[in-house]
């Protein structure tokens, strides 16, 4: 790792954002036009005092987690990300993974929705990032690792993860990741990542088996779910998604549709976010 230039390069990347552009109140008394040293490490989820490290050369090596981190909270281009990559000593990761790079335009448009639940998923229903209504929502985003941080997979193989889907959509919602699934894996050409997954789940499940086979393609731009909240009960949404140019990620957001009580909950759940 080469811990001075590292310091250096988030230092110079720090100066160059404007606090307004990530969603940092400006204050009357602020003395540096772009990002404080404690705002980057709230922005990337680090104690103040080892990112304050990382700056002046010193303390341990950060996780590929981290720098990913870093990336998102600097709004790094994909040159830059590979550039923090390699001065902190770790590999790029691969453009499909849990430390796949977020375009920092889906990141802006993630931050111009405060009052709707929304996230940056990868092509494999992988969560990247959320904001504080989506967690309200669907609770934190998954701490696993490999195949199981796809939300796919973990739909077939792990009947908690579909506590927060009404019963009567289970079936539909099968389908529909079936589908999707599908389309990705057309378009990713074979790609060892997608491949492994469809395979361990042609395995341990015989639901996604059956649906497999039927060959239906669909990618998910739009669906209307009734999502069970352990407090609020059944929220009716609409879920709407933005591919990125090449289909890799995904912005979700919902919206509450016409008539109901949708809009309603949406609020209460504003408040009960702000309380946890």
């Amino acid at each position: 790792m080469q811990l001075r230039e590292f310091g250096e390069f988030l230092r110079s990347r720090r100066d160059r954002i404007r606090p307004g552009e990530v969603g940092v109140p400006v204050g009357a008394r602020r003395r540096v036009p772009g990002l404080r040293r404690d705002e980057v490490a709230g922005l990337a989820g680090l104690s103040v005092d080892y990112y304050n490290q990382l700056e002046q050369g010193r303390g341990a090596q950060p996780s590929e987690q981290m720098v990913a981190a870093l990336a998102r909270a600097l709004r790094l281009t994909e040159d830059e990300r590979s550039h923090l990559y390699f001065l902190a000593g770790r590999p790029v990761p691969a453009r499909h993974g849990l430390a796949a790079h977020v375009h920092p335009g889906m990141l802006d448009l993630l931050e111009r929705l405060p009052a709707t639940p929304a996230a940056v998923i990868t092509d494999l229903h992988a969560t990247l990032v959320q904001n504080r209504l989506a967690t309200a929502l669907l609770g934190p985003i998954s701490t696993a690792r490999g195949r199981e941080a796809s939300f796919v997979y973990r739909w077939f193989t792990d009947p908690d993860a579909r506590s927060r889907y009404h019963p009567d959509e289970h079936e539909h919602q099968s389908r529909v990741f079936v589908a999707d699934l599908r389309a990705v894996a057309a378009r990713r050409g074979g790609d060892a990542e997608v491949a492994g997954l469809v395979g361990a789940l042609l395995s341990s499940s015989a639901e996604f088996a059956g649906l497999w086979a039927r060959q239906e393609v669909a990618v998910r731009r739009s669906d209307r779910k009734r999502i069970m909240h352990p407090e609020l009960g059944a929220i009716e949404l609409d879920c709407l998604s933005l591919l990125s140019e090449d289909g890799t990620q995904r912005l979700l957001w919902f919206t509450a549709p016409a008539g109901g009580d949708a809009a309603e909950q949406l609020a209460l759940l504003g408040v009960l976010g702000g309380h946890r």
